[in-house]
């Protein structure tokens, strides 16, 4: 990516500084600057993740709050599967999303389009 973006700017100064372009370096740069900016805000972001020992304590937590949830449900005469299983849904499906937000393209939950939309523009300047 950065060659691209060298290759971009290099070009751009290029046709701003020939003679007779009509292209104005104080239109042209501020707006490339911003491009490369943008796209490397991107690729930075989509590699910013928490520290792993943040999975940790979210699995902990999950596995305290079914403790506190099942000692309360003890109490309780009648076994309620209903509510079991829902609080088992719940919490799994928690952790999932979670998950699944963390890493936008590992899972069921993908941004292909977004990134087929960034090929077909590469491919278009090839």
């Amino acid at each position: 990516m950065n060659e691209l973006q060298g290759t971009i700017w290099s070009t751009a100064l290029a046709a701003c500084k020939a003679e007779g372009s009509g292209v104005s370096i104080r239109l042209l740069l501020p707006a490339l600057n911003d491009m490369i900016d943008i796209t490397t805000t991107r690729m930075m972001m989509t590699k910013a993740h928490p520290p792993k020992i943040i999975y940790g304590p979210l699995f902990l937590l999950s596995l305290a709050a079914s403790l506190v949830a099942g000692h309360g449900m003890a109490a309780d005469q009648r076994r309620r599967w209903l509510h079991q299983l829902g609080y088992a849904v719940i919490m799994a499906g928690s952790v999932y999303v979670i998950l699944e937000i963390e890493h936008p393209r590992a899972g069921l939950i993908r941004q292909d389009s977004v990134d087929q939309a960034l090929n077909d523009l590469v491919m278009s300047w090839k």
